[in-house]
């Protein structure tokens, strides 16, 4: 089913007696659910772009290439750097606006500029029971009530269908530079992510993959660039020679996770405090990791069938399976969370319609 206005989808929802995986362009999926098919990609087009007020309106099976390239024209950007997963996920297809929120999918500019949900400032969305539901707006203001918008965002499709998202957006820098510090150990990257980032130099990218090297993103006018440059190099000085590469061209890489690409076994994500991650890291024995937001987020390739969560124990974050067979994608919630996940699901599908069974529910 791939309804074409928002009114559509509601009675589509409304008059269901099964369950639906929601789907907007089959490039983020994570974990496994069972139903018919629901599409967003007819939810097209851009609703409002103003470049002056740096916002953008658009229907949530809006392409984002499409979107991306309307606001290079522009000289803006989505400020959280939506990471592209098919090369990772080895599939096709066209990434939609809604599930980048749906993922709330963010690259490594989080570390700076927040994740998609700190741009997302409006949403509509059809909820399991038919019902339309707009929260939010087309400017940043004061939230009253219940923030759906923030809610929305990385809840996977599991409490409404999203047809319209608004964001605010940043115009793109003037230049970029690439810092990069070899031979550093994962203890050793970390304390140099963590003293770059803690600095007065405005660091928006902060990646480490062993054997390769630390890298360290800034962007901005040329002169601004320059001198925070030279800046680190001193600050850094006690990690090492730093190089100074022209351009921010690598950070792609880094922000799909290319390291990855075209090998065998099963890919993990996982969310941690900077300073736990060189540890965790030892005790999960994984063919390869990708260090980034500084350490906050841990890429790990692992042999098929691995249970990574068995490996690590208990710890301070999450594991979700991207790529890989098996039950539990997503981290199990403690018993307080979970109480709460099942009363939003209640509210806002109370048939349990909505990818039922995806993050355990």
């Amino acid at each position: 089913m791939r309804p074409e206005t928002e009114a559509e989808l509601a009675e589509i929802i409304r008059v269901a007696n099964g369950p639906f995986v929601v789907r907007g362009g089959g490039t983020r999926s994570v974990g496994a659910c069972e139903g018919a098919v629901l599409e967003t990609g007819g939810l097209s087009g851009v609703v409002l772009y103003e470049p002056g007020a740096l916002t953008l309106v658009a229907g949530a099976g809006t392409p984002l290439a499409q979107v991306e390239a309307q606001l290079a024209a522009e000289g803006q950007r989505l400020p959280f750097e939506v990471p592209d997963m098919r090369g990772l996920l080895g599939c096709s297809g066209e990434s939609t606006l809604g599930g980048v929120v749906a993922a709330n999918a963010s690259g490594p500019r989080r570390v700076q500029a927040g994740a998609c949900r700190d741009s997302l400032i409006g949403v509509r969305f059809v909820d399991g029971a038919g019902t339309v539901i707009k929260n939010g707006g087309r400017v940043m203001k004061n939230v009253t009530g219940y923030d759906l918008v923030k809610l929305m965002a990385g809840s996977w499709g599991t409490l409404g269908v999203l047809s319209e998202v608004s964001f605010k957006l940043l115009p793109v820098p003037e230049t970029g530079a690439t810092l990069i510090l070899r031979g550093l150990s994962d203890a050793q990257a970390v304390q140099a992510m963590a003293s770059a980032l803690g600095s007065p130099f405005e660091v928006n990218g902060a990646a480490h993959w062993p054997g390769e090297g630390t890298f360290l993103r800034i962007e901005g006018f040329a002169a601004s660039v320059a001198y925070r440059a030279a800046q680190l190099r001193r600050h850094l000085a006690a990690f090492g020679a730093l190089e100074i590469e022209e351009g921010t061209a690598r950070w792609a890489g880094i922000r799909d996770v290319t390291p990855f690409h075209g090998r065998n076994g099963d890919v993990w994500r996982i969310s941690v405090k900077p300073s736990d991650a060189p540890g965790l890291v030892a005790r999960m024995r994984a063919d390869a990791v990708l260090y980034d937001w500084g350490g906050g987020l841990i890429w790990a390739l692992a042999e098929p069938g691995t249970d990574l969560r068995a490996a690590l124990g208990a710890f301070e974050g999450h594991a979700t399976r991207v790529r890989g067979a098996g039950p539990g994608a997503f981290q199990p919630e403690s018993p307080g969370v979970a109480a709460l996940t099942r009363g939003l699901r209640a509210k806002f599908d109370p048939r349990g319609i909505l990818n039922s069974g995806l993050m355990g529910a």
